[in-house]
């Protein structure tokens, strides 16, 4: 790399890491503390890239976006963060910042994410990111990968016209994100309607749903519901939008994909809805956003009720533990069931469990006892798998759903234990070195030695 780079952090050890590491790189950069500072920096006409906090002691970051390029149209600007929430990676890219990366990251991919930001020549015109309301309240908390990827697809679609498919269990946030897409996007101010079966029956039903959602945006719920007849008249309304047309969102808990090849949803009308899909992980796929989002659930309460709450670290480690069959819903209603029968200010463990125990019954997400074999892990995941839909047959596809899920991480490990050395990898898995290139490919995985910067 080639150029100089100006890096805005209150931490020390995260300036001098990335000091380090750019400097080896052959570049020459300027640190500070101080968003003051970076921006005479900026004004002085220094740097060919900026690397900047967002949280600092005199400033926002984001805030200093449309500021930055104002005074330096063309100059490329990386955001990281701890503050990892959906609003900060929208802000970014309404700001238009040239990446964003969530704390801790990766620094071999911020060194290549640092480097293509030095080599592009062009930035389109930056917009200020408009103040939102009442932001705060949204719980789309999470700092595990699976919710930053989901973050950036939401922020890379939010302003386009495509369709868009929500996908997750109940109570993961689908409805949320529907909200968030539609609130940071340019229709903000028309109108956003969630529509229902019995919004599109008689025969002014669509007629009158489309006027009602006009230029706006319009969320079909639990689209997998609808009947054969209902799902007809979405197709017809779909084909009749004209001019002042909303965008189409719709949620769903079932795989349509699934119900589609089984016969029990249209074809047309999936091809219709599946523009972008969008899944929300369960929250057993991103346990370490447990802890997260209970301390974002007991500080609403302090908020909302004037209740300080906190938990002690024998129940913050049962409420991490716990399957959360009902996803991010149920844990917000124990938590605010908790603020209000906890006898002291400190959550107890006994308390978490006789919350817990009027609870379906769930397996804890933690592994099984040392020594147990890998094959009888697999059996009791597979196993609680099959029992998290009550009794009745997981949707087809199971084979395939199951392999990718063991393919990804098995790759990952073995790539990170080779250094990432394709070769040595493919030897060390048995596969040929193209089909590991294909699977990494189609599985998107980083090619990244992973070495993380609390």
């Amino acid at each position: 790399m080639d150029g100089t780079i100006l890096v805005a952090d209150d931490d020390r050890t995260i300036r001098t890491v990335l000091t380090q590491a750019l400097t080896r790189a052959g570049c020459k950069v300027h640190a500070t503390s101080s968003l003051l500072t970076l921006m005479r920096w900026v004004e002085e006409g220094k740097g060919d890239l900026v690397i900047s906090d967002v949280v600092m002691p005199d400033g926002n970051g984001l805030e200093a976006l449309p500021r930055i390029a104002k005074l330096r149209p063309g100059l490329p600007v990386i955001v990281i963060s701890a503050q990892n929430t959906i609003m900060t990676a929208i802000q970014a890219a309404e700001a238009e910042a040239f990446d964003y990366l969530p704390k801790p990251f990766d620094l071999p991919d911020l060194m290549k994410r640092s480097a293509r930001a030095l080599e592009s020549k062009r930035r389109a015109p930056n917009r200020p990111a408009p103040a939102r309301e009442g932001s705060d309240d949204l719980p789309l908390v999470g700092r595990t990968p699976a919710m930053q990827a989901l973050y950036r697809l939401v922020a890379r679609v939010m302003n386009t016209d495509l369709p868009v498919l929500i996908t997750g269990e109940s109570g993961t946030g689908k409805s949320l994100i529907a909200r968030a897409i539609h609130d940071f996007s340019d229709r903000r101010a028309l109108p956003f309607v969630v529509a229902q079966a019995s919004d599109l029956q008689g025969a002014d039903g669509p007629a009158t749903l489309m006027a009602r959602a006009k230029g706006g945006s319009l969320v079909f719920d639990e689209v997998a519901d609808c009947s054969d007849e209902a799902q007809g008249r979405i197709v017809r309304l779909l084909d009749q939008m004209g001019e002042q047309a909303p965008r189409i969102m719709s949620t769903s808990q079932s795989d349509l994909q699934a119900r589609m090849e089984q016969g029990a949803f249209r074809q047309d009308l999936f091809y219709r809805l599946g523009g972008v899909t969008l899944h929300v992980p369960a929250l057993r796929e991103r346990v370490d956003d447990i802890p997260l989002l209970a301390e974002h659930f007991l500080a609403r309460g302090e908020r909302d009720m004037g209740s300080v709450r906190r938990l002690s670290a024998e129940a913050r480690e049962l409420v991490r533990a716990y399957g959360w069959p009902g996803n991010v819903r149920q844990l917000e209603n124990t938590l605010r069931r908790l603020i209000v029968t906890s006898a002291e200010a400190e959550i107890t463990k006994a308390e978490v469990e006789a919350v817990l125990g009027n609870q379906p019954v769930m397996e804890p997400l933690k592994g099984g006892g040392e020594g147990e074999k890998l094959s009888a892990s697999v059996a009791r995941h597979l196993k609680r798998y099959f029992d998290l839909h009550g009794g009745a047959l997981p949707p087809p596809g199971v084979y395939q759903r199951i392999l990718r899920e063991v393919e990804g991480p098995l790759i990952e490990i073995a790539l990170d234990a080779t250094a990432g050395n394709q070769a040595k990898c493919a030897d060390l898995l048995g596969i040929n070195r193209n089909t590991l290139r294909k699977k990494i490919t189609d599985l998107d995985i980083r090619v990244t030695r992973r070495r993380k910067l609390m």
